[in-house]
């Protein structure tokens, strides 16, 4: 597959699971997001739509997002999201998603060194988390990929 292909693969596979979330009422109204990596804030924007009630928090190392997707100055964390995450440890969030893969495995291994038990922590008892990354934790339940989302592109759980 094609590096175009895998990209078009996981933005529609994260759209998917993004879509099911909202239609089957996985985050309450009041549920406090988490967009964890921001990037030029597509998602961040796509969840904008999807959740208009919720507070969406962002973190990235920096702002690179489009004006029209970036979130106000309140909900912006920048810095080091290995760090800055830690913050919202114990907060009950409602539902995290993370999009900070970089396609180099050996990156990668490195961010699930601490990722999966940053969302852990944060999340509530029975909160949603996505991934680009897989999220091996014990407190972490896979749950099934809705139609239109290829495996292995995408990932999601609830919390035990």
């Amino acid at each position: 597959m094609s590096r175009l292909d895998g990209f078009i693969s996981r933005m529609h596979s994260q759209r998917a699971v993004l879509n099911h979330i909202k239609a089957a009422s996985m985050v309450a109204p009041d549920g406090v997001i988490l967009e964890i990596g921001l990037g030029n804030g597509r998602t961040y924007d796509h969840m904008r739509e999807l959740f208009p009630e919720n507070r969406i928090i962002a973190f990235d190392r920096a702002v690179g997002s489009h004006p029209h997707s970036t979130p106000p100055e309140s909900d912006l964390i920048l810095g080091d999201i290995m760090e800055t995450i830690a913050q919202f440890a114990g907060l009950d969030i409602a539902f995290a998603h993370a999009d900070i893969g970089t396609a180099y495995p050996e990156k990668d291994a490195k961010t699930l060194t601490w990722l999966p038990q940053s969302i852990v922590a944060a999340l509530k008892s029975g909160g949603i988390a996505a991934s680009g990354l897989p999220l091996d934790h014990p407190e972490l339940e896979p749950l099934p990929l809705p139609t239109g989302a290829d495996p292995g592109r995408t990932y999601f759980y609830r919390k035990r």
